[in-house]
């Protein structure tokens, strides 16, 4: 890989610190990190930051884009950005924050997420400008012993310091010894990348912790350590989740994610702005004095410009209006049909029927939706979880974008 001429390609270190420091929670060290730019800049030789991935599922959200647009600042400052697939490690399963083991995945279904994920992170990322590795390069190889030796540099303590790890072994929740060697492989991984720099979000840092440990024992230096906070969802409480249906999708229409960006709770929005826009802090602060649904304006144009450019974000906004401001609706409605022969008692729950249409992806997402309060049939709010549809034409509405035309029966 070509060097960058020394001292004059990267920008000064105070600037690139500031740039790197936005929007993170952990930095292990700052002082450390402060001397390895110091050292780039003299040298030119641009850091090597690391991002593993393991493409346990197909597609990502705007959670996940939190972490890859750290990795972006690394990248648009001149430094070599890694894209390390955990190819090995997703077929082991990451165990962080489960209360359960997780299912294995095979080689098959990783290789299928892999390249969907790909494909997504390419929205946030230039793929022209990264080095892409799988740590199925070095573990699909190791031996048995080799992964004996690798296990002897811990101890159980030191795993039980984590605090999944600790509250399933105290509520005697069984912890397989696989999700043990979890951390040791993705700390592994920093050893065969000589990796500088690690990027993880919040609950990664025990395991980035780890690749400091490792580079250590093999007489290299520590990489720096660097989270970034977890997105909540747009129901303001919970992590987003697609699982919980509180999500902004990067394959999302423009309208949908415009729509459900205008959505984010007041008390998120400051979050959202600093972790999923460029926008400058002065220009954040400006914003949030203002009227609230200013600033959301501005925050689901840049959103959905980001994903969708400039033209369809501006056509976003004129929908938007006419839909919601204006009391309108979409000027197409899907519509769908509920067989006699699928109907239980004579009805179907409205909550089979939301998943039916494709307003969501299960029935217990539907109820869910439900519960939320999010959904009306033709203009009345639905409460119950239980309600049902008997024969007859219903429109269908979840949050203030999504609709569909149902015949039951």
């Amino acid at each position: 890989m070509e060097h960058q001429s020394a001292g004059h390609s990267f920008p000064p270190v105070e600037e690139q610190l500031a740039v790197i420091a936005r929007g993170t929670v952990d930095l292990v060290e700052t002082s450390e990190l402060a001397e390895r730019l110091k050292q780039s800049r003299a040298t030119g030789r641009p850091l090597r930051v690391k991002l593993g991935i393991d493409p346990s599922s197909p597609d990502i959200h705007l959670g996940h884009t939190v972490v890859l647009r750290k990795l972006r600042d690394f990248q648009r400052l001149g430094h070599t950005v890694i894209v390390l697939w955990g190819t090995a490690t997703a077929r082991l399963g990451d165990p962080t924050g489960k209360n359960k083991t997780r299912p294995q995945l095979t080689k098959d279904e990783v290789d299928a997420h892999k390249a969907t994920y790909k494909a997504q992170i390419g929205a946030v990322l230039d793929l022209d400008r990264i080095e892409e590795r799988e740590n199925g390069e070095w573990f699909d190889s190791m031996s048995f012993m080799d992964c004996v030796r690798l296990a002897a540099g811990t101890t159980v303590a030191r795993m039980l310091e984590r605090d999944s790890f600790a509250d399933r072994y105290k509520a005697g929740e069984p912890i397989s010894v696989h999700e043990l060697l979890y951390p040791l492989m993705q700390g592994w991984d920093s050893v065969e990348l000589r990796s500088d720099v690690e990027l993880g979000g919040t609950d990664q840092l025990f395991n980035l912790h780890m690749g400091r440990e490792l580079q250590r024992r093999e007489g290299q230096p520590p990489q720096i350590c660097i989270t970034t906070p977890i997105l909540v969802g747009l129901d303001g409480h919970e992590k987003m989740s697609k699982s919980l249906g509180n999500y902004v999708g990067v394959r999302d229409t423009p309208t949908d994610m415009f729509g459900k960006c205008m959505s984010v709770p007041d008390a998120a929005m400051r979050d959202w702005f600093t972790l999923v826009t460029d926008l400058s802090a002065a220009r954040i602060d400006e914003l949030l004095r203002g009227h609230p649904r200013t600033a959301k304006v501005e925050l689901a144009r840049a959103v959905t410009a980001d994903y969708h450019g400039a033209a369809a974000a501006d056509a976003a906004v004129v929908e938007f209006d006419r839909m919601f401001r204006e009391g309108g609706r979409p000027d197409e409605v899907p519509e769908f049909a509920i067989p006699a022969a699928e109907l239980v008692d004579g009805a179907v729950l409205v909550a089979v029927a939301l998943a039916h249409c494709g307003i969501c992806k299960s029935n217990s997402e539907g109820r869910r939706l439900i519960e939320g309060g999010g959904v009306r049939v033709d203009g009345e709010r639905v409460d119950d979880p239980k309600a049902a549809l008997i024969p007859g034409s219903y429109l269908l509405q979840s949050g203030r974008r999504k609709f569909a035309q149902v015949r039951v029966g």
